[in-house]
């Protein structure tokens, strides 16, 4: 427990900081705000063809789903309420390609159980958090991009020597969000592991140093974001077992919104602003910014 609570203090100096700090201060090792990008609003846009669209439209803003526990990727600071990491910069790029300024956005956190039903209920206009592209997927909503490549890893704590990779899970506790990739992949190549599942990664990290679990999985993005956050007290092992493509998750069938935010990503990355964004959230990780991903524009069905 002397773990757990060496991590719940470092956590409790970070959000000190910002409660004593200037209007606008950065949580401890978080992206600052005065190093985003910022990005350009399209005047005059207009998207006729999209359903989701014209009710931004008639509401004034985007609602955006994202979640709220990833370090770098999508965090929200629990002392202002404010989301920071790069799918929330991916989220903002895109609201201000379609037209809307990116402050407007409302974000909506949204489990990774609960991102199709959100989609397909109309309670978000489009989703960015770590939302891998597959088939079965593409059944239920569509997609975007891909605008990131991850890769599925292992985190585990500081002192653990005998986990360095997949095929050293056997009878070990791995815990990942319910509904996810990672979870599915653990439970069909890796039986021999003893899957957990919580709605949230920072329940799984929270299990891991109260060594209630024995490693987490998801994306490694995800995971060298919490090792960051606690590198005495977590490390991130062996090379990414899988292929991650995130995608911005939209209504199914609304495919003038999908290929607007194809061509908003395009444009984005050509002029530099994805590099940007990645270098001021995920990248304070240590993890060099590499190239996107060609984007996926398939037809639409």
């Amino acid at each position: 427990m002397t773990r757990t609570r060496r991590f719940l203090a470092a956590l409790a100096v970070a959000l000190l900081a910002v409660a004593c700090g200037k209007e606008g201060s950065p949580p401890v090792k978080g992206p600052r705000i005065d190093k985003l990008p910022v990005y350009t609003v399209a005047t005059g846009f207009r998207l006729p063809d999209s359903a989701t669209w014209r009710r931004a439209h008639a509401r004034g803003h985007f609602v955006v789903g994202v979640k709220e526990d990833q370090p770098y990727l999508g965090e929200r600071d629990p002392a202002t309420g404010r989301y920071s990491g790069f799918d929330i910069e991916i989220a903002r790029m895109m609201s201000a390609s379609l037209g809307f300024a990116p402050d407007t956005i409302r974000f909506r956190t949204v489990a990774s159980a609960n991102r199709e039903t959100a989609l397909q209920n109309g309670q978000i206009d489009y989703y960015v958090g770590t939302y891998t592209i597959n088939a079965l997927r593409k059944r239920q909503v569509g997609f975007a991009g891909p605008y990131y490549l991850a890769g599925q890893s292992l985190l585990v704590r500081d002192d653990e020597d005998d986990i360095k990779g997949p095929r050293d899970l056997d009878g070990k506790k791995v815990c990942s969000a319910a509904g996810s990739t990672p979870l599915r992949r653990i439970e069909s190549d890796y039986p021999e592991a003893e899957p957990v599942a919580y709605d949230t990664y920072s329940i799984c990290v929270d299990n891991l140093l109260t060594l209630q679990v024995d490693a987490v999985t998801t994306d490694d993005t995800i995971l060298l974001g919490y090792a960051a956050k606690a590198p005495d007290e977590l490390k991130v092992v062996g090379r990414p077992f899988s292929e991650e493509p995130y995608g911005i998750g939209v209504p199914r069938g609304d495919n003038a919104l999908r290929f607007a935010l194809d061509d908003a990503l395009a444009a984005h990355e050509k002029n530099g602003d994805w590099k940007r964004a990645f270098e001021a959230t995920l990248g304070l990780s240590g993890a060099p910014a590499p190239e996107p991903p060609p984007i996926d524009r398939y037809p639409a069905g």
